[in-house]
Parts: C-alpha cells; structure tokens; sequence
C-alpha cells in the first residue's frame, strides 16, 4: 500500500494519496485547491490518480477536486446527501473503493457537518484488519470537528449525531486503529488541536477530553460551549464548495500596477493588502491598507477581516512572496486580485505619494504611558483563552475576530493601543482602525510575549 500525508501550513489542514504502488493506481482525498504536490508525487511514484474523495463539504478551504479532476479525468466522491451542484459519484456507507491492495471502506460519520465521511483504510497485503482510518473533521488530534458550522437551527442534532459518530460508530474498532484527520495545529474546525498529526484511536480514547464523556448529556454540555471564531470567509466558501469552485486558471489575470493604477484602484473600493511585516508597515504604509504579514501564513487571518469578494490590490517585497501570497488567498476563497504595486512602497513614496505610520511601543512604553493616564484605550484583541490566561489591569478586551465585524466608529477619535499575542495581530488591528478614520493608533511591538518578557504586571 502506498500512504503519503500532506500539510498546509496556517490553515493546518491535511490531504492524503492513498494508493498501490504496484497496481499502480491512488485516491487524493481533501485536497487543497493548488495541487502541483499530488500530480508531482503521483508523477514520480509511477501512480495513475483514478478516484478523488472529499470527506465533506468545506467551510475552511476551497476543495481543489475540480482542479484535481481537470487534469487526471478521475471522478469526484462525496456524501451521497451532500447537496452539492456539481458532478460527483455519490458515496454510501459500506461502500468498497479497491485501489490494488488498499481497501478504502467509507463509514457515514455526521457531526462536524450533517454529511461528512470517514475513510477505514486496509492494506490487504498486510492482512485483514484495518490499519488507519481517515477520519475528516470527525476526530482530530485533542480534539473534535466543530458541530457549529451547519447553523444555531441544527446544532443539537449536529452535537447528537457527533456524539454517536464518535461513540457508536468509533466504538466499533480497537484502539489500535490509527487516526489521521483532515486538520491540525492551525485549524479553525477544532479548539485545541495537537501539533502532531496523527495519533491511534485508543491514545484518543485515553486522552482526548472531548472522549471522556460518557453520556451524551455531558457530551452535549462540553460541545455546546464556547466555539473558535468564525472567519467571514466561512460562508462564502461553503458556498463555493456546493457550487463547485471555478478553476484556478480561470481566475482574473493579475499584474503589475504602477502608483497612478493603483490610486485609481483604491478609489473605485479596491483594498490594498500590505503583506509585509509589523515593523516594516509601521514605518511606512499606504493610508487605508491593511496589514496581514505573510507570517503565520495570512489564509485564516484574511477571513477575520477580509469581506469575500473584496477587490485586492498587493503589497509585497518580492515576486517569490507574491506568489506564495496569491495561493494563500486563493486557498481561502480570495480570487479577485487584480494586481501588486509595482515596485513596492519605494515606488510609492518615490512618486510623492503620502504615507502613514502605526507606531510600534515597547511594553517599558506602555507601562510608563499606563502611569500617566495614556492612553484613552488599551485594546487587547487576542482570544477569549488567551485573555483568560493573563492581561493587563487596564486593557478591554476585543477578540480580533470579532472587531473585524463590529461598527468602529467609536475608536476613531480615541488615542488607542492594541496588544495581541505578538503583535502580529495587532497591525491587523490597527490597520483596520485607521482604515475607518482613527488617527491615533499604535501597536506593542512583540505583544504579550514582549510584555511577560520585560516582568510587567498582569491579572487573571
């Protein structure tokens, strides 16, 4: 049996070939939307790509199954309920997929969404028994998939049928059973997601705390609390899943823009993405740009405040970044990039264009302006989990996921500090202050991390 497990960065999610070296033949199941890496790998193996698998319907990632299907014509399987628009081959549970010496065997796992599968996964040449299961977004690493996503109107069905997915279902096999889920650290689908990326159904059994609930009454308690932010691409992209996404080389063309290209654009709505990092865009940025550095990978943080279908300008420092840039946000559902300045901030400042700054204060700063009675607001706008773990006495709270949705006007005459993690998020923050009018807002350079690190006080 041939097994390959692939990662993405940011989004953390993960996509699988599975296959027989010898039959010559594989499935790619949840792929991404840029899949060079699977025709590559099937390329140099000697495998002939014959089925594509998508374990559900997804609302993190473009699904890249029509890519896939455009180049190797092998069909696209799904939840046979799933209400997709596109040609498909309906999968049932029981149903066999035999790739030479791997069996794949799809079981009905609903949950996370009210269609979503798993693949059992044998390798005949090693015996009868199961070896790993594909489990999607049903079960992860130290966690489970999200039930909240299918809408408020379904979530107790959705918790229920978690519920049973995991214990009835999962139930049914050894612990030795491997696990390998559709994400991992990164991953907005889940809560508290492990770094490693895989694990045995047992270990999760001993040591995931979601699986230490017995009945489903106290399943239900720990499942309908508190969930991770929702993106505003979620919806969108759900959308274009069902649709069927249109192909990547069908997209715009973008190019370079020179700086008269570029203010006729950011005119007519476009926005700028200024993609470089915190220090750099405080120096010197273009007024109205927002600021998400390419570091963490920008997908999950563009759909905190990015609306979909938002015209893009970039912003970047090379033509290697640019494109890195381009598949993050085409991974996310970001297709309408219409160019990059040309030359960078240096081209724009050359050309006599004016530029702002968002200054970048150590913590020793902060603490010497908290003393004088500065400034007007201190804005933390890191997780609920995080704040909870420690802030500073004078700071509000604002969840970054939740201040790209909330009416800002009231910041805008307020002289305003923001304190994140490590300040990546709060030029996030900033930027989308002084999109909207604020005048004076500055960042804490290195963030809490800065703060812990220079012994300044903190509540919990």
């Amino acid at each position: 049996m041939f097994f390959k497990q692939f990662f993405n960065e940011g989004l953390g999610c993960c996509s699988y070939m599975v296959g027989c070296a010898q039959a010559g033949v594989a499935a790619v199941v949840d792929p991404r939307r840029d899949i060079g890496d699977y025709l590559t790998l099937a390329h140099q193996e000697g495998l002939r790509i014959t089925h594509i698998i998508d374990t559900h319907v997804h609302a993190d990632h473009i699904t890249g199954s029509q890519e896939l299907q455009r180049v190797t014509e092998a069909p696209i399987y799904i939840h046979a309920q799933a209400p997709v628009k596109y040609g498909h081959q309906g999968l049932q549970e029981g149903e066999e997929i035999i790739l030479g010496t791997a069996r794949l065997q799809i079981l009905d796992t609903p949950g996370h969404t009210p269609h979503s599968v798993s693949v059992l996964v044998t390798d005949a040449s090693r015996g009868r028994e199961p070896w790993l299961m594909l489990t999607g977004d049903l079960l992860f690493v130290g966690d489970v998939g999200r039930p909240d996503l299918a809408g408020a109107e379904k979530l107790e069905e959705q918790v229920e049928n978690l519920y049973h997915s995991l214990y009835d279902k999962l139930g049914r096999f050894p612990g030795r059973l491997e696990i390998y889920p559709a994400h991992g650290h990164g991953s907005l689908c889940g809560r508290a997601l492990s770094s490693k990326l895989s694990s045995t159904l047992g270990f999760e059994r001993h040591n995931n705390p979601v699986l230490q609930k017995g009945s489903l009454t106290e399943f239900k308690t720990v499942m309908m609390q508190e969930f991770p932010a929702r993106p505003k691409n979620f919806t969108h992209i759900i959308a274009t899943n069902l649709a069927g996404p249109p192909l990547v080389d069908q997209q715009r063309p973008f190019r370079p823009l020179n700086v008269p290209e570029v203010k006729a654009k950011l005119e007519s709505g476009h926005v700028l993405l200024d993609t470089r990092e915190e220090a750099a865009f405080g120096g010197a940025h273009i007024p109205g740009s927002i600021n998400i550095g390419m570091s963490p990978p920008i997908g999950n943080w563009a759909g905190m405040v990015l609306e979909p279908g938002t015209p893009l300008v970039l912003l970047v420092d090379n033509q290697e970044k640019l494109r890195e840039v381009v598949r993050q946000l085409y991974r996310v559902g970001y297709d309408a990039i219409d160019g990059y300045l040309s030359g960078g901030i240096k081209a724009w400042e050359m050309a006599a264009q004016p530029t702002a700054f968002l200054p970048q204060l150590t913590p020793r700063e902060l603490a010497d302006m908290l003393k004088s009675g500065k400034p007007d607001l201190l804005l933390d706008v890191r997780t609920p989990t995080e704040w909870r773990q420690g802030h500073i006495a004078e700071a509000e709270h604002a969840p970054l996921s939740q201040l790209g949705q909330t009416d800002l006007s009231p910041f805008v005459g307020k002289r305003v500090v923001i304190m994140c993690g490590n300040g990546y998020r709060a030029n996030i923050a900033g930027s989308l202050l002084m999109r909207h009018g604020a005048k004076r807002v500055m960042a804490v350079a290195g963030g809490m991390v800065s703060w812990r690190n220079a012994g300044l006080p903190l509540v919990t």
